[in-house]
Formats: C-alpha cells, sequence, structure tokens
C-alpha cells in the first residue's frame, strides 16, 4: 500500500492498497482533516471487506464437534466466573466493600483530571500501565487528556476487577487461577487501544491517510483467514523473509542418524581441537529445534561448535496420525537412548554433556531417572534449559489442565485424527501473552494497515508442531496433573523413577520472566536431583532468557551458590550481573568436557551423512 497522502484542498479519489505494501510507520503528531470523500469511500469499502471477513469466520466451522468443543469453553468460562460471583452473593459486606473500592478509585481520577483540566495541574496517573506493557506507548495516552481519561478508567477497571477475582473467598485455588486468567483476557480484549476511535495511533493513521490503513488491515485479515482455512493465521512476522537453511538455521552440519521420532544432527567443527566428550542437545517437540540455530549471530549452537564442542541435536518429527499411539516414553527411547547410542556410533566415544529445553529437559530429566535406574552412566553432565521436573507451581498453562480439559483434549484429538493441531498448541501460548502475541497484532496489522515487521523468533514461533495424542495426554496427566516425576511414581520403561539417584552435575536455567516455566517452579528441581546442582537465572523469558548470545549485551543474569529451600530466598541472595549467563554455563561445562582431542568431521566415524543440515524433518509444516 502507498504511503498516506497528505491533504489537499480539492478532493482526491480514494487510493485501493497495493498488495506487499503498508501505510506509512508512523502518522505524524496531530489530527489531520481528511478529504472527506475519501474518507467515506475507504470507510464503506473497509466495512464491505470486513463484512466478508465475518461471513467467512461464521461460515468456517459448523462440525459438531467444533460447536461443542465452542459451548465447552463457554460453560466453563461461565462456571468459573460464577463461582466467583457467588462467593461475593454470599457475603454482602464484600459486595459494599468492592463497590466502595470502585467508587473511590474512579472519585480520585475524577479528582485529578478535575485538577488537570481547569486549574492546569501537572498531576501524577491514578492509574498507570506495568513498564512491560506495550499498549500505551503513544505519547497522547498521556498528553491527550481524552485518551488520557479512558486509559486511566480502563486501568483502574481491569485492575478492580483482578482484585475481586484474587479477593473472592471460598473459591479453590485453581478456580480462582483460572478466574484471573479468563478475567484478564476480557480485560485484554476490551482495552481502548483495540479500536480505532479509542486509540489516537489509530485514529490519527486513519485520518492521515484518508481511511487507507483500515481498507489495508480488512484485505490483510482477508487473507489471514485464507491462509488459516476459516480461521484467523494472523501474522506475527514476515513470514517470507526467512528460509530453513538460507538465513535461519544455517550452522553447517549433517543429519546421521534417524528413525520415526527423531533426525539427529552432527555439526561441522569450526576448531581443529575439540574437546572429547560430545554435546547432544534434547529441544522441545512443541515447535522445532531452530530456536537454538536461529540467525548466526544468536545461534546457541554456533556458539557451542565455536567454543570447541563437537555438538548434535535431535530434529523431532513434525507427527501425523502414524504416529498417534507415540508416547512419551517412546519419545525417551526413540529419542535419548537412540542419540546416545548414535552418538557412540559416530565419535567413538560412550560419555556425553547433554541439554535438555522445556519439555526436552523433562524428558531428559527422565531418561536421567531410567539410566540411573539401570546403571547407564553415558550422560556425565545434564543441563536444563527452563525446564520443570516438579509441576506443582508451574505457572498459568496450568489455568488449561485438570481431568475435564484433559478429556476435552483427548476427544479432540480423536476427532482430528490423533494428534494436537500445531495450531491449537500455537494459540495456547499465544493467549499466555495475549496483549503481545495476539492483540498487538491485531492492532498493527488489521487497524494500522501495516505489515509484521521480521523477527526470527517469530518466524520460529509460528512453524508450529502437532503432538501425538498419547504423549501429550499422558505428558499433561503425569507431570501437569499428577505431579508423578516430582513425587518419585512415574514410571517408564519399566522402572519407577527416582531424580535423587541422578548424581551426575547439573546445570539449571532458568528466566525470571517466564511464563510457562516460572522460575519459582524451576527452582524446585534443585531439591531433586542427588549429585551437585548449579542454579541461574537469566533475564526476560522462556525464549529470549535463554536465547542470549553475549555479543548482544542485553539482559542480565543472577548468580548464587548457595540454594536455600524457596526461589525467593535464592533470588534475595544472588547477585546481578549484566548480559549473557552463556559464558557462565560454559565455563561449567568446559570443566566437564575432557581433555582437547581432534576435531570429528560428521560422516567420518561409523554413521554415514544422510543429509545436510537443517534435514528434512524440520522442513514439515503443520497446515492444519
Amino acid at each position: 500500500m502507498s504511503s498516506p497522502k497528505s491533504r489537499k484542498n480539492k478532493a482526491s479519489p480514494p487510493h485501493k492498497p497495493t498488495p506487499g505494501k503498508a501505510v506509512a510507520e508512523t502518522a505524524p503528531r496531530g489530527f489531520a482533516v481528511p478529504d472527506m470523500g475519501a474518507l467515506a469511500v475507504n470507510l464503506l469499502q473497509a466495512a464491505t471487506l470486513g463484512q466478508k471477513a465475518a461471513r467467512q469466520l461464521m461460515n468456517a466451522d459448523d462440525s459438531a464437534g467444533s460447536a461443542d468443543r465452542s459451548l465447552h469453553d463457554l460453560q466453563r468460562v461461565g462456571r468459573t466466573l460464577a463461582a466467583v460471583a457467588g462467593s461475593y452473593l454470599r457475603n454482602p459486606a464484600k459486595i459494599v466493600e468492592a463497590q466502595l473500592s470502585f467508587w473511590q478509585g474512579y472519585m480520585n481520577l475524577a479528582g485529578s483530571m478535575t485538577r488537570r483540566f481547569l486549574l492546569g495541574e501537572d498531576v501524577p496517573p491514578v492509574a498507570s500501565p506495568s513498564r512491560s506493557d506495550k499498549r500505551f506507548r503513544d505519547p497522547d495516552w498521556q498528553e491527550n487528556i481524552v485518551f488520557d481519561l479512558m486509559k486511566q478508567s480502563y486501568l483502574l477497571a481491569g485492575k478492580w476487577l483482578t482484585e475481586r477475582v484474587r479477593a473472592a473467598e471460598g473459591v479453590d485455588p485453581h478456580t480462582r487461577e483460572q478466574a484471573d486468567f479468563y478475567v484478564r483476557q476480557i480485560a485484554n480484549a476490551i482495552s481502548p487501544s483495540n479500536f480505532v476511535f479509542t486509540n489516537p495511533e489509530i485514529l490519527r493513521t486513519t485520518l492521515a491517510s484518508n481511511g487507507e490503513n483500515l481498507v489495508a488491515g480488512m484485505e490483510r485479515l482477508l487473507e489471514d483467514i485464507e491462509r488459516g482455512h476459516g480461521h484467523i493465521d494472523i501474522q506475527q512476522t514476515d513470514m517470507s523473509a526467512f528460509t530453513l537453511g538460507v538465513n535461519v538455521a544455517t550452522t553447517p552440519g549433517k543429519v546421521v542418524f534417524q528413525n520415526e521420532l527423531m533426525q539427529l544432527i552432527q555439526y561441522e567443527p569450526t576448531t581443529e581441537k575439540v574437546h572429547k566428550r560430545p554435546l547432544v542437545i534434547f529441544p522441545p517437540w512443541i515447535n522445532k529445534y531452530y530456536i537454538l540455530d536461529l540467525t548466526p549471530e544468536k545461534s546457541f549452537i554456533k556458539h557451542a561448535v565455536d567454543k570447541g564442542y563437537t555438538v548434535f541435536i535431535a530434529s523431532w518429527v513434525n507427527p501425523d496420525a502414524k504416529l498417534a499411539l507415540k508416547t512419551f516414553e517412546d519419545y525417551m527411547t526413540q529419542g535419548v537412548y537412540a542419540a546416545l547410542d548414535a552418538v557412540e556410533q559416530a565419535t567413538g566415544e560412550t560419555e556425553v554433556n547433554a541439554v535438555g529445553y522445556c519439555i526436552g529437559g523433562t524428558l531428559l530429566a527422565c531418561a536421567l531417572a531410567h539410566m540411573a535406574a539401570r546403571g547407564d552412566a553415558r550422560i556425565k553432565s545434564a543441563t536444563f534449559l527452563v525446564a520443570q521436573m516438579d509441576f506443582t507451581e508451574a505457572g498459568e498453562l496450568k489455568v488449561f489442565i485438570d481431568e475435564e480439559q484433559i478429556a476435552d483434549i483427548e476427544r479432540q484429538m480423536h476427532q482430528e485424527g490423533g494428534y494436537l493441531k500445531g495450531s491449537t498448541m500455537a494459540s495456547t501460548f499465544n493467549m499466555l501473552r495475549s496483549n503481545d502475541l495476539i492483540w498487538n497484532y491485531v492492532v498493527n496489522n488489521y487497524l494500522l494497515g501495516r505489515e509484521p515487521m521480521p523477527f526470527d523468533i517469530l518466524f520460529w514461533n509460528a512453524d508450529a508442531t502437532r503432538l501425538p495424542s498419547a504423549m501429550h495426554v499422558g505428558y499433561l496427566r503425569e507431570c501437569y496433573l499428577e505431579n508423578k516425576l516430582a513425587e518419585g511414581r512415574m514410571v517408564l520403561g519399566g522402572e519407577t523413577l527416582d531424580l535423587h539417584k541422578v548424581k551426575v552435575p547439573v546445570y539449571l536455567q532458568s528466566s525470571r520472566e517466564d511464563h510457562i516455566s516460572p522460575y519459582n517452579s524451576v527452582y524446585k528441581a534443585t531439591k531433586l536431583f542427588g549429585g551437585p546442582v548449579r542454579f541461574i537465572c537469566a533475564g526476560s523469558g522462556h525464549i529470549a532468557g535463554v536465547i542470549n548470545p553475549p555479543a548482544l549485551n542485553k539482559y542480565n543474569h543472577w548468580l548464587n551458590d548457595n540454594l536455600p529451600a524457596t526461589a525467593a530466598e535464592w533470588i534475595e541472595g544472588a547477585t546481578d550481573h549484566k548480559g549473557s549467563w552463556w559464558p557462565d554455563w560454559e565455563q561449567w561445562l568446559s570443566e566437564k568436557s575432557g581433555p582437547m582431542v581432534p576435531a570429528r568431521k560428521p560422516g567420518s566415524g561409523k554413521l554415514k551423512v544422510l543429509e545436510d543440515a537443517p534435514g528434512s524433518y524440520v522442513l514439515v509444516k503443520s497446515e492444519d
């Protein structure tokens, strides 16, 4: 779409956006008087496109199964919020207290705005967004009294609602967590930042471009619905900007082994000498392995290779109905055990160091306990990246996990062929940060009419994977719901898993702002392993906290050699260090990696090269 034209004295014809272009990235400050004729025509066109999009959404999926799931979801939300409301109805004094709190907040706001408007005072805000809230960064949210009033009114209402949920009496913890989550989702959806006439940036852009932004946005909405086969597949980044093996997942390597669950990639050495002990990485199979091999300057894998490690990584299959019955145990035997056997064939080494990321770390912990039970000592150290072993405080994902919801997921996967759609899991994770990962792009793509910016992490995030039903249900039930691994009750491969029997050195990395694996949840593993444990906490979240190369000089990390009873005590006694945690880990790992030996090239051992990295498994799209 062309850039917005400056207003002229005579009317100009409405401008139809050109595919592939966007309105100007920023509209000039101030609210321009538009060309009313052009604005009217573009608004009509945008409305027509919006109606077409609405019809496509309404007609998209009228299957009985889909309708039943939607109804169950609405009923669950209704029951949850009714339970909170009921706690107040049973206690009239709490209703009065809540009403007083509500009106006190708005009386304070009215007084503040009166002093600002009539007396011209520079008054502090009654309600302010959090530092991480990007919705209200446009200057007019602060400088324009009308938009400031809308913003503060909204923030007061949202805060009041969440406080009422958290103060409700006689509500069980799981119901309270669900209600808190639902209320925040509703509040996020109705934010004034999400609407044309209540968001100053959208309003300025609409007036400056005579509504061209809305036409472009509705065209993008229709494209997203078409790509999503009748559902909104919102684009978080320019997907055409990245190609696997070209500008992401580019670290040179070879696939040297594969089975029906994974391909094993061995990377080309970049140093003449390497540590004797190979490094084997087990990434999550929710999304794909190349989160650890994004652009070269961000690549965890390239960093390890350049530090003199022989690096292997499992590239998991994107499963279909044929693999529906694969279990968590299968991922252990055909993943961890198969990789260890393959590494020995490729290098001749029987001892390795291992890394597990997120669910890949949970799998690694299970494998270590299984190996300990059988006297298998091939793994000599284990690094866990934002991985949970104790799920009692497993964060907001637990909102989606109880027997009723697991049964619903199981029925859904059965109806869809024996696997969880990649889009379903992606939607769940997006909801955990809906302001950043949903509404931010609704505003940018559909209301401002802009193309999303190229961003490698969001490209990876959109490259979702399916999950086998047997594995997924077993993992949710045994880990999240029943916490069997932490309690020593999980059985895999005929062995009862006891993490206390795992004596190898352990490096536990967590991230301070992680919403998927909260650092306090990761910390609980310090009390589960039987050997020496080093725990560190990185700045940022589940992805950026891990993918933080030293050269970028971003974020920080906390170190504390002591392991007190709780994560809160640990962080209180920790020292804050600027920059990446990778050097601390590399120093820890190098001491456990043996002497330097001549570098090993893929294919030089008993395993022959099957294909170049990144391999073929990672190229399979979910295409739900």
